[in-house]
Parts: structure tokens; sequence; C-alpha cells
């Protein structure tokens, strides 16, 4: 089963998807939109141009575990996103992800424009990662 896995902000949205087995990441890229709308609709048609049967948004909630405004808004997402997509949404703790997506991109000496047009991806690839292992695919 694919999976795609959703980091959403506010201006860029970084997208990773496993492969067929659902297994690893197989493909990443950034989606740059600020209307939800169109983003649900931008994610819809690519998941359904790569075959994907399963969305995971990552839900960002404070260290304490409560919710803040952000969770809010991607749980706004995810109903936009059932209905543009038909899939399941599953709503993914996000905590940590974009902290640990910019140590690894320090670690590979990425710096400036190249990061932050490669941070959200990254951090999408970890919460597909943190799913994938929840389910023991991966």
């Amino acid at each position: 089963m694919r999976i795609m896995a959703i980091d959403y902000g506010d201006r860029r949205t970084g997208i990773a998807v496993s492969d067929l087995l659902g297994t690893l990441t197989g493909e990443t890229w950034v989606i740059s939109e600020w209307n939800a709308q169109r983003l649900s609709r931008t994610i819809a048609d690519a998941a359904r141009d790569r075959g994907v049967e399963r969305l995971v948004l990552g839900l960002p909630k404070n260290m304490d575990g409560t919710e803040g405004p952000r969770a809010e808004k991607s749980r706004e997402l995810a109903e936009l996103l059932r209905a543009d997509s038909g899939l399941e949404v599953i709503l993914w703790d996000e905590r940590r992800t974009t902290v640990d997506a910019h140590r690894i991109l320090t670690d590979v000496g990425k710096h400036g424009k190249k990061r932050k047009n490669t941070v959200d991806a990254v951090a999408a690839s970890l919460i597909l990662e943190g799913y994938l292992l929840s389910l023991g695919n991966a």
C-alpha cells in the first residue's frame, strides 16, 4: 500500500510518499501554497496520480501533548483532504519532526535557501517513517 505523509505549513507543505510496499520513503517534494482549499486539491491530485491509498497528516502538538491553533488548522485540512481525495486521513503526532529535520540538514551541510526549500520535505519523510514503523512495515 502506498502512503503519503504531509507536513502542513503556512507557506510550504512537505510531502513524502512511500514505495509500493509501504516500507520506505520513495519520493519527497514541497508544495508552495498558502490556501488550504487549493493545497488540498493539489495533494488529492498528487495522491491519485501516484496510487496513494492512505494519507498521514502531521498533527502539531505542544510538548505537553496539548493542541494549539496549528493543530486546529491541521484538523481542518484533514477534512478538506477527506472530501477531495476520498481517502482515509490519519492524524499523526509530529512533535519534533521539524526540529529533527533541521538537525539532519545541518548534519549534511545544507544551509540557507537550500535548507528552506527542503526542510518540510524532510519533516514529511520523518512523519512517514514514524507511521510506517508503527505499522511494523519499515
